[in-house]
């Protein structure tokens, strides 16, 4: 059984950042490719990034050039760096890994 622990989310600003962890509680982590998505209300929960296990990257359109998506394997987390957060990108964000999602930490972009 893996457990994954996501941080980091908050109210800020438009053109603000956040930066996003997902601690894994085994280092089977290493194995698995890792992902976040997110869930606005009333909307179906979307992909925003994977990474791969060697460490590739995918990113959806609507967050290329502003969000990153990064892994520390050695200490079982992935992060998701979020630059020029706009107020579409409120939601919840969940971090993924093969069957595990951890619980969800609120993003709210807002003035």
């Amino acid at each position: 059984q893996v457990q994954l622990v996501e941080s980091g989310g908050g109210l800020v600003q438009p053109g603000g950042s956040l930066r996003l962890s997902c601690a894994a509680s085994s280092n089977i982590f290493i194995f698995y490719n890792m992902a976040w998505y997110r869930q606005a209300p009333g909307n179906q929960r979307e992909l925003v990034a994977t990474i791969t296990k060697g460490g590739s990257t995918l990113y959806a359109d609507s967050v290329k050039g502003r969000f990153t998506i990064s892994r520390d394997n050695t200490n079982s987390t992935v992060y998701l760096q979020m630059n020029t957060l706009k107020p579409d990108d409120t939601a919840v964000y969940y971090c993924n890994g093969d069957q595990w999602w951890g619980q969800g930490t609120q993003v709210t972009v807002s003035s």
